[in-house]
C-alpha cells in the first residue's frame, strides 16, 4: 500500500513527519508520498511561495527512504483539489491500494471537500488520532459506516477508514511562522534541513 499526505506545508514540520511515519509503520506502507498543494482551495493563500514550500519538503524528506515528494499539484498549478490528485494517483498506480492520511481536524471537515464521495471511490482514509480528538457530526457517521481494523485494510480496494493513534505533538505551522516573525527559536519544531533552509531564506 502507498500512503498519501497532502498539505500546504508552510512550512513542513516534525508533526507532519511524525504523523506520516507512525501511519506508515502501523499500516506497513511501502511508501508515503508528500503532496505539497500549489494553491490550497479551502484556506488563505500560503505565506511562502509554492517553490519555497516544495524545496522545504524536499529537504525534509531527503534522509528517509520511505518518503518521497509528489509534485503533481505543483506541476498542475491552480487550485489543488484532492479529488483531482487522487484521480491522477489512481491512474498512475492502477489497482494498488492507496491510503490518504489526515488528522482528525481535517477529517471532521472531509464531507465539505469537493467530491468527497468520489475520493472514497479512489482511496482508503487513515485518520491519525490524538488523545481527546473525536469525529463529529457527519464525519462521525461516515466513520461508523466505513471503519475498519487496520489489518483488514488491504482486503478492500478503496473506501475504508482506519484510525491510527499517534504521538501527541502540539506543533503547528502557524505557531512556527509566528515564532519566526518574532525572531524566536523554532529549534526542535522543524527538521534541521528546513531550519537551515529558513536561515538562508527568511520567509516568515
Amino acid at each position: 500500500m502507498i500512503g498519501i499526505l497532502g498539505g500546504t506545508f508552510d512550512p513542513i514540520h516534525l508533526g507532519h513527519l511524525r504523523l506520516a511515519e507512525e501511519v506508515r509503520e502501523a499500516l506497513d506502507l511501502v511508501q508515503v508520498r508528500f503532496v505539497p498543494a500549489y494553491q490550497p482551495p479551502h484556506r488563505r493563500a500560503p505565506v511562502a511561495s509554492a517553490e519555497h514550500r516544495l524545496a522545504m519538503v524536499e529537504a525534509a524528506l531527503a534522509d528517509n527512504p520511505h518518503f518521497c515528494v509528489d509534485t503533481r499539484e505543483y506541476t498542475r498549478g491552480g487550485a489543488s483539489w484532492m479529488v483531482d490528485t487522487c484521480t491522477s494517483l489512481r491512474e498512475e498506480f492502477g489497482e494498488r491500494p492507496l491510503v490518504l492520511m489526515m488528522g482528525m481536524d481535517a477529517f471532521n471537515g472531509f464531507t465539505r471537500w469537493r467530491e468527497w464521495q468520489r475520493i472514497l471511490e479512489l482511496v482508503h482514509l487513515a485518520i491519525a488520532t490524538r488523545p481527546g480528538a473525536r469525529a463529529e457530526d457527519e464525519a462521525a457517521e461516515l466513520l461508523a459506516a466505513r471503519s475498519c481494523p487496520t489489518h483488514l485494510l488491504e482486503c478492500a480496494p478503496v473506501g475504508r477508514i482506519v484510525e491510527v493513534p499517534m504521538t501527541a505533538l502540539d506543533i503547528s505551522a502557524t505557531h512556527i511562522r509566528e515564532l519566526s516573525a518574532c525572531g524566536r527559536s523554532t529549534r526542535y519544531l522543524l527538521p534541521k534541513p528546513v531550519q537551515e533552509y529558513l536561515t538562508e531564506h527568511p520567509l516568515y
